[in-house]
């Protein structure tokens, strides 16, 4: 085709193949003004897509705004910040994309968009940018550098490299040589490319809002489960074990910050409603309680805590015991060979179970009777020995029961006295006369209340006198004014009795001697 003198005929078969290869050229070009075409309307459904992504974003962290303004206000502020920036540079590449469509007839009509005047005129300027040219790159350009100063660090690099627009001098390489950005990317295509172009800008634009949003509000909820939040406690079936016993504790871990903080609460214990600030306060983590220990025995707090999800309130159930035991204030000290009650007195006794309230112990024998809490009396009938059996149930069910012998005694021997003097005792006549007669338990551990009801009066060389109460009466008087100085007169015989219990019989009261000494 090149060399040589062509013929007529061979001219006009290369006319042939020029006007060939030049229809070939043109229905190629229609099929890539076509794929822009979709392309751009793929993009543009993408863009609807993740707007009302980032709109449903940005009214749950709204809500959660309101809920906790000192975790999440300044989160919202900062996402309302990036929202507002990202709309108004989407807005103003939709308003270039709706001029640059203002004169064409059909929108969907993509093979007809070749042309790349509205670009070229609004642009460039000769050799220069034009106005809207110079708007068009600081649009971009304040956009990725006010974004990118907001994100976290993690995603700064990726929202400059997105919205690159050449080195350092604005300037990208091209087949001859370096190219501005702008003149590189948008001078001369054909329109339905630069529609496509702007369409991806503002995709990126979104996906830049979409990832920013979702970059703070992971590194809040990373923060949120960091182990700084978190506590640890111990939890099991009960409060205390004993010796032997599997212990069932287990080592839980808690969170401890603003976010785990209840809302309000509704708690009773034992049945009895609690006040928020006077029985018990909120905190992170949970419920501190202010209440005491209360008295001896099993408690319950139950009812239901409230936090804050989503903009409900969301229950959680309380239903928890304690078990308060009695204080000791004493030793426990025991002679193991002198356990022993007596028969005739109300003997004292102190019956519990460590770590079993008292209102949960359980004791009984022969004469045994409560009195409260712990404390009990024992009125021992008859035998040798009783023994006293002591039984509780500890919070897990498990039955503890124990026993013990006590030896039975009677009252010891009382001895007889005159003046509240025993065995023998010397005074002068007169004063035997208006003495009383008593009888004593000396050394015994009970301060029992006796009473003298008769005894027998003997003066050396005059008959015995039978004597009823506790004072000498005429007989004996008159028996006493024949003793004679340093005459022993003897009291023996005296019947005395408990006078809280007459149906006991005391043993034999030993006599008491009087020397005269007038």
């Amino acid at each position: 085709m090149a060399g040589g003198k062509q013929s007529p005929r061979q001219k006009m078969i290369n006319l042939m193949y020029l006007i060939f290869i030049a229809m070939l050229a043109l229905n190629m070009s229609k099929e890539v003004l076509a794929a822009f075409g979709i392309m751009n309307e793929k993009l543009e459904a993408s863009n609807i897509k993740t707007t009302e992504s980032n709109e449903a974003f940005l009214g749950s962290l709204e809500t959660k705004a309101s809920e906790d303004a000192k975790k999440y206000g300044e989160l919202y502020q900062k996402a309302q910040t990036i929202k507002t920036m990202s709309q108004e540079y989407f807005d103003y590449l939709e308003g270039l994309k709706k001029g640059m469509m203002e004169k064409v007839e059909d929108p969907k009509d993509y093979a007809r968009m070749d042309n790349s005047d509205f670009l070229d005129q609004k642009f460039f300027q000769g050799d220069n940018l034009a106005e809207e040219g110079k708007e068009f790159m600081k649009r971009i350009t304040d956009y990725r550098d006010q974004v990118a100063a907001m994100v976290p660090a993690s995603l700064k690099e990726s929202v400059i490299t997105r919205f690159q627009t050449g080195n350092e001098e604005g300037k990208v390489k091209a087949k001859d040589g370096m190219q501005d950005w702008i003149n590189y990317h948008y001078e001369g295509y054909p329109l339905v490319a630069s529609l496509a172009k702007l369409t991806s800008l503002q995709a990126d634009v979104k996906a830049t809002e979409e990832a920013a949003l979702k970059s703070m509000l992971e590194g809040e909820l990373t923060n949120q489960v960091s182990l700084k939040n978190f506590a640890t406690s111990l939890a099991a079936s009960k409060s205390a074990f004993y010796a032997g016993e599997k212990y069932d504790g287990k080592i839980i871990i808690s969170k401890t910050d603003k976010s785990s903080t209840p809302v309000r609460a509704e708690l009773t214990l034992d049945g009895r409603k609690l006040s928020e600030g006077k029985d018990y306060a909120l905190e992170a983590g949970g419920i501190k309680m202010l209440i005491g220990a209360g008295s001896a025995g099993d408690h319950e707090i139950k009812g239901t805590m409230f936090f804050m999800q989503d903009g409900e309130e969301i229950p959680v159930e309380v239903n928890n015991s304690f078990a308060t035991i009695s204080k000791p204030n004493a030793a426990l000290i025991a002679a193991d060979k002198m356990n022993v009650v007596y028969r005739g007195v109300s003997n004292p006794m102190s019956i519990s179970i460590p770590g079993i309230p008292n209102n949960k112990v359980n004791a009984s024998a022969p004469g045994l009777k409560s009195v409260s809490g712990s404390k009990y009396v024992m009125n021992p009938g008859t035998g040798r020995t009783v023994t006293i059996t002591a039984s509780g149930k500890l919070p897990d069910g498990q039955t503890v029961s124990s026993r013990s012998e006590f030896r039975i005694k009677d009252i010891p021997r009382p001895a007889g006295a005159i003046r509240g003097e025993t065995g023998s005792t010397k005074m002068p006549r007169k004063n035997l006369e208006i003495a009383t007669v008593g009888a004593l338990l000396e050394d015994f551990d009970f301060d029992l209340n006796l009473k003298v009801s008769g005894f027998k009066f003997k003066v050396p060389g005059q008959p015995t006198v039978s004597v009823n109460g506790n004072k000498l009466d005429s007989r004996a008087k008159s028996a006493l004014k024949r003793a004679k100085r340093g005459d022993a007169v003897q009291i023996f015989d005296v019947n005395a009795y408990i006078t809280n219990n007459k149906s006991y019989k005391l043993k034999k009261v030993s006599p008491v001697v009087v020397e005269i000494t007038n």
